[in-house]
């Protein structure tokens, strides 16, 4: 037992003292950088102390987080809302962190690559197989969460603009499929009919998510351009990002296995994984060109690929796609988490307005996923464990706020403002916190729940 606890002690204390150690650095690194004065070699090298620190931050947090039996993922975040805490002190490279423009796009990237994983885990033979069930849920998993934070964003947040309100229901409508399966592995119950309801469902949630996010998305920035908002306009929108994932799927469906048996003659090292990041980065870079975030490209690739199109790397004894991604996927998706952190403004917290927001945004985003528990019309399921395991909106939910952070409205003055403010932004990390939170112990005490009914039947 004492061996034990040095090991974890040392597992935390270790990195915690490094992450000292070079937070110590970044604001000696930061007082020495001039703005005037440019790196001989093109990279500023504070670029470099700040993705040390992130990935440091990243690792302890989520280590320690994972020992509390709670996802990874909010360690990361806490770790980046801790740092982001140092601003308040006077620490200024806090801010230069938080804006620079390299860290930004590499979190952008690893959110890109986060959105190609959650497409790779899903399957549209499954989704289309889930029955009834899956889809009822879904729909109301979608529908009753947007009009409810709609209704609460209008009504905490009277002077903001209408498309404000739209962008924060949008941000409730996603589950975090990841965050649910772990739960129900973990309690050994990913097979039964509530798990499969459960988790068809959230898949749909995700793709009726991101198509909700394209059009209030792209209805923004035809705002922000100074263009008619014509009923019209919306609807092109909305076609456009169904054609978009059609013709995606049409292309993994008759295009990728001819290019994945041309590329399998290739005998070099990494030429799977090349190929498929290649393909992500294609379809994101398409999803912009036509106006839609380019998480929806990544997703779609996602959802095209398939370890069937691959078989001929699987025969000589290459590992799976998803096994190749896993490290490309740990150095990059931990930064953005740890930004999203670092971008949540505590002063905003001091306003009582942001806290009632907050928590009244977090208890309606946990009463729609209950009502959409109303959808399950099989036999003998649990409609209880159903609502909670759709509660968590983890890191989907934080893309979409910041997403919504980087869009720009236009105002009076002509200057723009993001649909996303400071203290909405704080308040959707709250929502996306405690909704996480509150799902793995809930939904552990609904399935004992329902294993108790059937022992007793």
């Amino acid at each position: 037992m004492m061996l034990r606890r040095t090991r974890v002690t040392k597992a935390v204390v270790l990195p915690a003292l490094a992450v000292l150690f070079v937070l110590m650095l970044g604001g000696t690194a930061a007082r020495a950088s001039s703005p005037d004065v440019s790196p001989a070699h093109g990279l500023d090298p504070f670029v470099l102390l700040s993705i040390a620190v992130m990935l440091l931050i990243a690792k302890l947090g989520g280590e320690l987080f994972a020992k509390l039996d709670q996802p990874a993922v909010l360690g990361e975040l806490m770790g980046g809302i801790i740092v982001g805490a140092l601003a308040l002190f006077g620490v200024g490279w806090v801010e230069q962190l938080r804006t620079d423009a390299v860290v930004a796009a590499l979190a952008e990237i690893g959110v890109i690559i986060l959105l190609f994983e959650v497409g790779l885990e899903s399957n549209v033979g499954e989704m289309m197989s889930v029955g009834w069930s899956s889809l009822l849920v879904a729909l109301l998993g979608v529908v009753a969460p947007f009009l409810l934070g709609w209704g609460v964003a209008a009504l905490f947040l009277p002077n903001e603009p209408a498309l404000t309100h739209l962008f924060i229901g949008a941000t409730l409508c996603a589950t975090s499929v990841g965050i649910t399966a772990r739960v129900l592995r973990d309690i050994g119950k990913l097979q039964t009919r509530e798990a499969s309801i459960i988790l068809g469902a959230a898949v749909i949630d995700d793709v009726l998510g991101l198509l909700v996010l394209a059009v209030i998305a792209g209805v923004i920035r035809a705002a922000s351009a100074g263009e008619a908002l014509a009923l019209a306009s919306v609807g092109i929108i909305a076609l456009k990002s169904i054609a978009f994932l059609v013709g995606a799927l049409l292309i993994g469906q008759y295009v990728v296995p001819r290019i994945s048996r041309g590329a399998a003659r290739l005998e070099g090292r990494g030429v799977l994984v090349a190929f498929a990041v290649s393909f992500c980065f294609l379809l994101a870079w398409a999803a912009a060109k036509l106006g839609l975030a380019p998480i929806v490209g990544a997703f779609a690739a996602g959802l095209v690929l398939d370890e069937v199109h691959f078989e001929s790397f699987a025969e000589r004894g290459e590992r799976t796609l998803t096994e190749l991604l896993a490290p490309v996927s740990a150095l990059l998706v931990p930064v953005f988490f740890v930004l999203m952190g670092l971008k949540v403004d505590l002063r905003a917290f001091a306003r009582t307005e942001v806290i009632g927001f907050a928590a009244a945004l977090t208890l309606v985003a946990i009463i729609g996923k209950q009502a959409c528990s109303l959808g399950v019309v099989a036999r003998g399921v649990s409609r209880t464990a159903v609502g909670l395991g759709m509660i968590p909106r983890g890191e989907v939910g934080l893309i979409f706020a910041g997403i919504g952070a980087t869009l720009i409205l236009p105002t009076a003055d002509g200057a723009g403002r993001p649909v996303v403010d400071a203290g909405v932004f704080g308040a959707v990390v709250i929502m996306v916190v405690v909704t996480t939170l509150v799902t793995p112990p809930a939904l552990k005490w609904s399935m004992k729940q329902v294993r108790s009914q059937n022992a007793e039947r």
